[in-house]
Parts: structure tokens; sequence; C-alpha cells
């Protein structure tokens, strides 16, 4: 069965363009929502990759009524056919999974994604051990600065207890453990 999903963005569009392409299709059921397409949460495509089974089609007129990005409509096309359903765009017939040369173009796009996610976690890490290198302090700073924390350690070993260091400093007692960790590491 081909499923149908017409999209358009705001309230004041229509669907009247898209309707009658997707019946032309043969689609037997439409899904049809007014959302923007940036919206992470649209109903109507959940309900229909919720329904759509084994041997199913989702059509629809174009891509960008269906994903927002390459990698959106790579992780769409991944759950169709983790159901042995298809995905087929009508203004763009490379992109029709029914056929061997439409699989080869989503496979070529999901190995250029993953190889962009590659590149970007390679640069993260090199951009993170360049940082460290010149000293920049990553997480967050920490509560007591290095003066009070002697202050700390010298209360505690005056016998006042955890709570009431804490208390002293306006801190959780966690961080004063914390505190005598560290000191008791070095």
């Amino acid at each position: 069965m081909k499923l149908g999903y017409a999209r358009v963005s705001t309230e004041d569009q229509n669907l009247e363009l898209q309707r009658p392409r997707l019946n032309d299709a043969g689609c037997g059921k439409l899904f049809e929502e007014k959302i923007s397409g940036a919206k992470r949460h649209r109903p109507e495509l959940e309900r229909l990759l919720g329904e759509i089974r084994k041997d199913d089609v989702l059509v629809v007129t174009r891509l960008d009524r269906l994903a927002r990005s390459t990698g959106e409509l790579l992780a769409i096309a991944e759950q169709l056919n983790e159901k042995g359903a298809g995905l087929q765009s009508l203004d763009e017939p490379w992109a029709d999974t029914l056929t061997p040369a439409g699989r080869m173009v989503l496979t070529v796009f999901a190995g250029m994604a993953e190889f962009e996610r590659a590149l970007i976690r390679q640069r993260t890490q090199d951009g993170l051990v360049d940082a460290r290198k010149r000293g920049v302090a990553f997480g967050r700073p920490p509560k007591l600065r290095r003066d009070q924390q002697e202050l700390a350690l010298e209360l505690l070993r005056q016998g006042k207890s955890v709570s009431a260091v804490a208390k002293t400093f306006n801190v959780h007692p966690a961080t004063i453990y914390r505190c005598l960790e560290t000191r008791e590491g070095l």
C-alpha cells in the first residue's frame, strides 16, 4: 500500500497542490499536516511511521516535505528500511528506495553523512587536545577557591563537622567531601 505524506509549513498555506499528486500516484491513505518541518514533533508523520508495514511505500511530492536535513531524511529512510517499507519522492526520481539506483543514492548519502559526523568528531577532539595544551579548563568552576579549600580543611582538622563547614561556605556537604578527596589524592 502507498501512504502519502503532505505537509505545508504554515496555516496560511494549503495542501491542494500535494493532495491530487499523491492520489494520482496511487496513495491509498494520506497523512497531512500544517506544521513547520523544523518542528521535531510532527504528529501525522509519527502516525504514518507507526502505521506503515512491510512492503508499504511512503510517498511524498518532494523530500523537503518529509525532512529538513539529510540526517533527518536518512533516519526516516532507515526506519522505513527496518520495517521493510520503501520511500518514494515524486519530484526526485533518484529518491526511490524501490529501485536499485534509489537505494544506492540513499546509501551514498548515508555514507557521506557518516563521514561528515566522523570529521566533526575528529575536529572536536583535536580542538579539545589543543585547548588543554593551552591550559583551558573544562567543566564547571570549583565551588571553593584554593584558599577556601585550605580553610575548610583547617576547620575540619579543628574538629568541625563536614556539615558545619559546608554551612560556613554555603555549599553542599558533598563539596567539602570532594575537597577532602582532592587533597588526600595529592
